[in-house]
């Protein structure tokens, strides 16, 4: 018996847009939410997919029934007018937002089904999602906890730009992070 391999790689963005409930799906399962939440999303991936600078990467792992799809992320340059940039901007500081949202890549997703965790493909993933960018920064929000994923973000040198920050729609804080690009770089 040979182990599973496992192989990351940028998608296609209609590659992405004919997967988005197998992603989705894992989206739901790494966040613990219901399958409404996960419905409910959908929609909004689609619009994502027609963003501005969007890029999409996929992690597969292959065995003997073949190769599936086992962690996603994807992101876009955050712009005025898109939820998230003005949500965020408002939990900013006027100079924090000066400083870091212009011309910035949010990434907006980066989910490894939990089976497939603790494995680094989530760093694999952020790595290849903004690996040769033009943009000054990446962007996220993440639960504000002591997760894997908080915990690989700031290994990866991302700094609070904002904490316990709630978003409508999750009763759960969020941290605001950053990262100047390359990954590695100084803030």
């Amino acid at each position: 018996m040979t182990a599973p391999t496992t192989r990351v790689t940028e998608l296609p963005t209609t590659w992405m847009r004919e997967h988005l409930h197998e992603a989705l799906a894992i989206y739901g399962r790494a966040m613990g939410y219901g399958d409404s939440v996960v419905a409910g999303r959908y929609g909004y991936a689609v619009q994502h997919t027609e963003r501005q600078g969007f890029r999409a990467v996929g992690a597969f792992a292959s065995g003997p029934d073949g190769e599936h799809l086992v962690g996603f992320g994807y992101g876009y340059l955050v712009a005025p007018g898109q939820w998230w940039h003005d949500q965020v901007r408002h939990a900013l500081d006027r100079r924090t937002a000066k400083r870091w949202l212009p011309g910035g890549f949010e990434v907006c997703e980066l989910h490894v089904d939990p089976d497939h965790q603790s494995q680094g493909l989530g760093r694999q993933l952020l790595h290849a999602l903004v690996r040769d960018l033009p943009y000054p920064a990446a962007l996220l929000s993440t639960p504000d906890a002591d997760t894997k994923a908080f915990r690989l973000y700031r290994a990866d040198g991302f700094v609070d730009l904002a904490r316990n920050h709630h978003f409508p729609g999750d009763a759960r804080p969020f941290a605001i992070l950053g990262a100047r690009l390359p990954l590695g770089t100084q803030a």
